[in-house]
């Protein structure tokens, strides 16, 4: 009797972008990191570049918001 190799199957309605999710995924994971970084430069007493860590966070999830909007808009 032969047996056969079988190649595993792609489960249905996976794919896309929800495989390559990384912190959160997109602009949300990226203010994730920014925000967990200027938590981490502020305990280090490096307030630049906490602040400029933050801020970047900050227009992150001001982008996502506005994107979010428009996207469910259209």
């Amino acid at each position: 009797m032969r047996e056969y190799i079988v190649a595993p199957q792609r489960r249905p309605g996976a794919g896309g972008w929800e495989e390559n999710d990384m912190l959160g995924g997109g602009l949300v994971g990226l203010a994730i990191l920014f925000f967990v970084l200027a938590l981490i430069f502020a305990l280090l007493g490096a307030r630049g570049v906490a602040g400029m860590s933050m801020s970047v966070a900050k227009w992150l999830v001001i982008i996502f918001i506005v994107l979010a909007i428009i996207s469910l808009l259209l």
